[in-house]
């Protein structure tokens, strides 16, 4: 076969494949449907990696299965096949890639099933927004809780589940061995005079005190809220992103993550990614126009923009 041309790599690598340093082999990128593949898929993904590839399966850290050592005129069979069963390469471009979240859904400190957000982020953006064009990549992860384990606050949109206490102070009894202050990790609890204090400064609203007490004078019934992180990024140049001033509801998730990326995609200049733009414009003008409803109002016309 003759020498692959760069834009030949360069159309295949918008389609999900990535070419292997020092070969004319690529790996090939499937993505999972809210961060999780069923047994059935794994099966399917083994024997495209057979049929297609040299047998090696890489997860990435955006838990999307990578296919390797994918010949170029193999690609199209290969896409082919995993479409037959349900499965598709991509995860590349100027555009939301795909969705990751931590395994709130099944972890002890998870405050929600974080598996099912990101299933359905994945399905109304990853997919719904595919044919929209962004100024750079965006990325969105969706977290459990304040232990930050897949790192929501280092994405250009990231969910964080909290549960703020719900403290009835006439159902404390006092106890010498206070189950909420033994379990607390920020040590926001104490026990004085007979009767357990919070102090708000240092609660973290992490959930861990959440049903703990025998005589629920912390209520298990705690409401699941959510701080949002906007313009996070991670590598060469690391920003911690801006975190919103207040805790939001489930509903409010999805109106916030649609602003975001429209004041993304009109205030950005070219190849600039989120983070650099909320340092040029600042963060104030940032949540300003996040917590308005100018930017939805005015959706259709950003998105026809150029």
């Amino acid at each position: 076969m003759a020498k692959l041309k760069p834009q030949q790599i360069k159309d295949v690598k918008a389609q999900g494949f990535l070419l292997n340093r020092g070969t004319e082999f690529f790996s090939g990128r499937i993505v999972p449907k809210g961060t999780t593949f069923s047994s059935e898929d794994l099966k399917t993904i083994s024997e495209i990696a057979d049929k297609f590839g040299n047998g090696t399966v890489a997860f990435t850290t955006r838990l999307c299965a990578e296919i390797v050592g994918i010949p170029y005129d193999q690609i199209p069979e290969a896409k082919a096949y995993a479409a037959e069963h349900n499965l598709y390469f991509g995860g590349t471009g100027a555009k939301i890639r795909p969705i990751t979240a931590c395994k709130g859904t099944t972890c002890v400190y998870g405050n929600y099933d974080t598996q099912a957000l990101a299933k359905k982020l994945h399905e109304d953006y990853y997919i719904g927004w595919s044919d929209v064009k962004l100024p750079h990549k965006f990325k969105i992860s969706v977290g459990g809780c304040p232990n930050s384990c897949l790192k929501p606050s280092l994405n250009d949109f990231g969910i964080e589940g909290h549960k703020v206490p719900i403290y009835d102070k006439e159902l404390c009894r006092g106890c010498k061995k206070c189950q909420c202050e033994i379990n607390c990790p920020s040590g926001a609890i104490r026990v004085v005079d007979g009767k357990m204090i919070i102090d708000e400064s240092k609660c973290l609203s992490c959930g861990v005190c959440t049903g703990k007490c025998p005589f629920q004078a912390v209520s298990h019934e705690s409401e699941t809220l959510y701080q949002i992180y906007v313009g996070g990024t991670w590598g060469k140049k690391t920003r911690m992103g801006t975190k919103l001033s207040k805790l939001v509801t489930y509903d409010e998730i999805f109106p916030l993550l649609e602003k975001t990326m429209l004041w993304f995609k009109e205030n950005a200049n070219g190849k600039e990614r989120l983070g650099v733009v909320i340092d040029r414009l600042g963060e104030e003008k940032l949540e300003k126009d996040l917590f308005s409803d100018d930017l939805l109002n005015r959706k259709d016309e950003i998105l026809a923009a150029e």
